[in-house]
């Protein structure tokens, strides 16, 4: 199991135990994670599970595809160097806590 924690944007804290093969997105979405929505359903074709992954585990993730990087010019919210879309985003056993924080709107 790997543990995310979802920081959001006025600081409180939702962690959930992800199981091997869940995305960071669809473990939020089953827990109700307020601001990841998924719209796509995890097949990239909108950035509506933008994140901002936190240190130690960004090294360990796979490397953003020319894809991702294209739909992270899609997001609501600023992208910074941590930016990343959820759902490509695998909890699995190389990884046992992952932090990751919601950004909240441009509006």
């Amino acid at each position: 199991m790997t543990k995310i924690i979802y920081r959001q944007p006025d600081g409180t804290r939702v962690t959930i135990d992800a199981a091997p093969g869940d995305s960071v997105m669809s473990a939020a979405l089953a827990a109700d994670v307020d601001g990841i929505v998924g719209e796509c359903g995890g097949n990239m074709m909108c950035a509506t599970c933008h994140v901002y992954v936190e240190d130690p585990g960004a090294g360990r993730l796979p490397a953003m595809t020319d894809d991702e990087d294209q739909m992270l010019a899609c997001t609501d919210a600023p992208r910074t160097t941590a930016s990343r879309l959820s759902c490509q985003l695998p909890a699995d056993d190389t990884i046992d806590t992952m932090v990751v924080t919601v950004p909240g709107s441009r509006t």
